[in-house]
């Protein structure tokens, strides 16, 4: 049996346009964009990878806080976990997730 986070489908299912593909790692699993990881999922939460300004925007929502999955270990570096009320609004996800998709792809570029 695989392990599938309980959001996985859902975050599949709105990131599919950018050509997305799972891997189980640690506790969670990592959603990929190309070669580039821009969200980390475990148990019910979605961590997102996002630009300096947007990390800002997203830590000032209520409920949001840097990701830290093992909660002894340190946090992951540009993750933020995101808030449910983010994550129970489809449309409102996907504009965080087309930020994250965005800025990884961006890091490629350079």
């Amino acid at each position: 049996m695989v392990y599938r986070p309980i959001r996985y489908e859902q975050i599949m299912k709105i990131a599919e346009d950018y050509d997305v593909r799972a891997r189980r790692m640690f506790n969670g699993m990592g959603i990929y964009t190309g070669e580039r990881m821009f969200a980390f999922l475990y148990d019910e939460e979605i961590g997102l990878k996002l630009s300096p300004e947007h990390q800002q925007e997203a830590l000032a929502l209520p409920g949001a806080e840097p990701l830290r999955p093992d909660p002894q270990g340190e946090p992951m570096k540009e993750y933020v976990k995101m808030p449910h009320e983010v994550l129970d609004n489809y449309e409102v996800l996907a504009q965080w997730i087309e930020r994250s998709t965005t800025y990884v792809q961006r890091k490629i570029a350079r």
